[in-house]
């Protein structure tokens, strides 16, 4: 008997619509390989019908006093509260994750962010007004920017969802937001969360393709274009901004380097960066997936990684034992199982280096020593469980590697020399740099990195005023 897949839909100008041509794509839980959905795969038509919708709603929701929209957002943030067992239960099914580490580990900071939004919008400021010409006042405007086209990955959908609509709602701005092809159930919950609370047009949802992404890039309404992807992806993006000179916000790939001193307390920092390493199956810009450890302590430490990867779980999202599910979508897998399968003679697996199972997309923690620095798994991101560990002989030698890559997005320095941590802190080339820890985000702090990483900050105050425009207006006094 054939189960009937659910069919999800486009939330267009405040009502749920099909693609206007009828196109769908099937929609594949990760856990188990099979179809459970339909989306929409959108076209020009649906692309042109939100940014219509979009730019329609903006002058009214841009003339809303900072203070209604705090209260919008807050409205929000308690209605993703209320909801939270559905949005659990769709991004579970969306990407295969653990139930219980969703709801531990993304709906609360994902509440919190949103908030922290909220009372964002209260503090669109200037510089204080002033006469820096003689008989002259200036005053600072600090706008929105107008409609926001915005591209989500399939890591973390919700999660990423919120980095994007909540600073740019709470800035003025109205946004068009596509999520990824492969997990697009949780963000049309999202839709029909926020709808019932905004104006209609502020806030749109279009699946579809790649295709889908690059129509509402090149469509000449937005003025921003904001994605979270590939750096493949955000070089097109930007080019094709740049043909109608859009602002655009990038956060890209990572290539985190983690460097151990020998003065680190050993079993704590494979504890922590085990778990830094696998959470969501590796897939995460700023995991913590290359390993760069002292040569007096590497191979202690190598044997102690390899055990903590034997002893971590993957596996169904119902199962209350493991720390991460399934790759994302059978492309995933592939990639991961292609760096293991290339690895150069001097690589050895000293954990994992296999699928497990044959139904879904589960890849077993992995730990590969006896690298390079120009080896490819070094120099590209893997975005699976896979952890590369290299011996380095001093502090300028493990900077120079740490440095020696394309992105730039994350970083850790473990150690119990403050003077050391702070040396390297300052010389790594990393838009964060964590000391004796890897992965924590709080709201207050930027997120984004550097060189192919991207340019842009997600959270904090510095995310909100990427979604802000400066007008400087000076009036004469003589007037």
């Amino acid at each position: 008997m054939t189960t009937e897949l659910r069919r999800l839909r486009n939330y267009i100008n405040g009502e749920f619509r099909d693609a206007a041509d009828g196109r769908t794509i099937d929609v594949i839980n990760p856990a188990t390989g099979e179809a459970y959905a339909t989306s929409p795969l959108s076209g020009q038509a649906d692309v042109d019908a939100a940014m219509d919708a979009a730019e329609a709603a903006f002058p009214a929701w841009r003339d809303v006093t900072p203070a209604e929209r705090q209260k919008v957002l807050l409205k929000i943030a308690d209605a993703f509260e209320e909801r939270a067992e559905d949005l659990i239960a769709a991004e579970s099914e969306n990407t295969g994750k653990p139930l219980e580490l969703v709801r531990t580990e993304e709906v609360p900071p994902m509440v919190d962010q949103i908030r922290f939004f909220a009372g964002a919008a209260r503090m669109l400021e200037g510089r204080s007004a002033g006469e820096y010409m003689e008989g002259f006042t200036s005053i600072i405007r600090r706008e929105p920017v107008g409609v926001c086209a915005q591209v989500a990955p399939w890591n973390y959908p919700m999660m990423m969802a919120v980095w994007k609509f909540a600073p740019a709602l709470a800035a003025g701005n109205t946004v068009v937001l596509k999520p990824s092809d492969t997990t697009p159930a949780s963000t049309v919950l999202i839709a029909e969360i926020i709808g019932s609370i905004v104006p209609k047009g502020v806030f749109n949802i279009i699946c579809g393709d790649r295709d889908t992404g690059r129509a509402m890039v090149e469509h000449s309404t937005p003025a921003m274009a904001s994605i979270t992807g590939s750096v493949r992806a955000g070089m097109q993006v930007a080019a094709s901004a740049a043909k109608d000179v859009k602002r655009v916000h990038l956060e890209l790939g990572g290539k985190a380097p983690v460097v151990v001193f020998e003065d680190t307390d050993i079993a704590k920092a494979v504890e922590d960066i085990a778990v830094a390493g696998y959470f969501n199956a590796g897939q995460d810009c700023t995991a913590a997936t290359r390993v760069l450890v002292q040569e007096s302590i590497h191979d202690e430490f190598v044997a102690a990684l390899a055990k903590a990867a034997s002893e971590t779980k993957t596996g169904a999202p119902d199962d209350e034992d493991v720390l991460y599910g399934p790759l994302n979508n059978a492309n995933q897998l592939a990639q991961v199982s292609g760096f293991i399968d290339r690895l150069p003679a001097h690589a050895k697996v000293e954990a994992g280096g296999q699928r497990v199972g044959d139904k879904g997309y589960f890849y077993a923690p992995t730990v590969v020593s006896g690298l390079k620095q120009d080896d490819e798994i070094i120099q590209n991101e893997v975005f699976g469980p896979v952890i590369t560990v290299q011996s380095f002989t001093d502090e300028a030698q493990a900077l120079e590697w740490a440095n020696g890559v394309e992105y730039a997005l994350a970083s850790s320095v473990w150690t119990k020399d403050h003077g050391r941590a702070m040396r390297m802190s300052k010389a790594l080339d990393f838009g964060c740099v964590w000391i004796n820890t890897h992965i924590p985000l709080v709201a207050e702090m930027p997120h984004g990195g550097f060189k192919k990483s991207g340019y842009g900050k997600d959270l904090s105050a510095y995310g909100f005023d990427d979604y802000t425009r400066i007008k400087h207006v000076m009036t004469s006094l003589d007037a």
